[in-house]
C-alpha cells in the first residue's frame, strides 16, 4: 500500500495505515520536514492503524505537538501542530 496525501480546509492529510514499521514514522517525519521548510499550512492530520508510540519523541524534537482525534473506524487518527502555527 502506498502514502495518501491531501489537502483540506482544516489540514494536510496523510495515510499511512497499511505500511510496514517503520514506514508510517518516516513517511509522516519526511512531510513534517517538507511542511516546515516552507510556507505551507502547519496542521497535518495523520491516519495510522495504530498508536505511534515511536512518533511522538520526534513530534518533540521538531516543535510538533500530537492531539488524538476520534477515529469512525479502528485506526488512529492524530492532529499535528507545529508550534507557532495559526489556529
Amino acid at each position: 500500500m502506498n502514502t495518501r496525501r491531501w489537502t483540506d480546509a482544516e489540514a494536510e492529510h496523510i495515510d499511512v495505515r497499511g505500511l510496514s514499521p517503520p514506514q508510517p514514522l518516516v513517511e509522516i517525519v519526511r512531510l513534517l520536514e517538507e511542511i516546515t521548510a516552507s510556507k505551507r499550512p502547519r496542521v497535518v492530520i495523520a491516519h495510522l492503524d495504530r498508536d505511534p508510540t515511536m512518533l511522538y519523541p520526534e513530534l518533540a524534537q521538531r516543535g510538533w505537538t500530537a492531539q488524538r482525534l476520534p477515529s469512525a473506524d479502528e485506526g488512529v487518527q492524530l492532529r499535528l501542530v507545529h508550534e507557532g502555527a495559526d489556529e
